[in-house]
């Protein structure tokens, strides 16, 4: 069986794709790899993107040059972990509260590792987790 290398995207839904942006590049400081209307890209680290699209702008199949992107759309508070280092943990509680983001939960691990739970704006629970969270990780 051919077998998965990692997951390439996750992917948000946002009601107001600015809101969205000035969230994940100025308070997690992630970087734009494409941006727009419908759907904002971060480089969310190690391979890893993260798309941010518009709610309800992604509903119907998108036709390209190359083929045809399958519509899509979520709703609900959807979740999602982003790794962090166990020496960047405190600090990254810090800059939360800094950014008067409400930290949710904070969470110790059976194997070692910790993770910190907040929402963004648009209600989604964001996670920061360091290793040992997973047998893999």
């Amino acid at each position: 069986m051919p077998r998965i290398e990692r997951v390439l995207e996750s992917a948000l839904y946002v009601a107001d794709m600015q809101r969205a942006v000035q969230f994940f590049e100025g308070v997690l400081g992630l970087s734009q790899m494409v941006s727009g209307e419908r759907l904002t890209a971060f480089d969310a680290g190690a391979h890893g993107v993260l798309l941010v699209f518009k709610k309800g702008a992604s509903n119907a199949d998108i036709p390209g040059k190359g083929g045809v992107v399958p519509g899509h759309d979520g709703s609900g508070p959807i979740h999602m972990a982003f790794a962090i280092t166990a020496e960047s943990y405190e600090e990254w509680k810090t800059h939360l509260g800094r950014h008067n983001v409400a930290i949710r939960s904070e969470v110790s691990w059976q194997r070692g590792g910790r993770s910190i739970y907040f929402d963004d704006p648009d209600g989604h629970v964001l996670e920061l987790a360091t290793p040992g969270l997973w047998a893999n990780y």
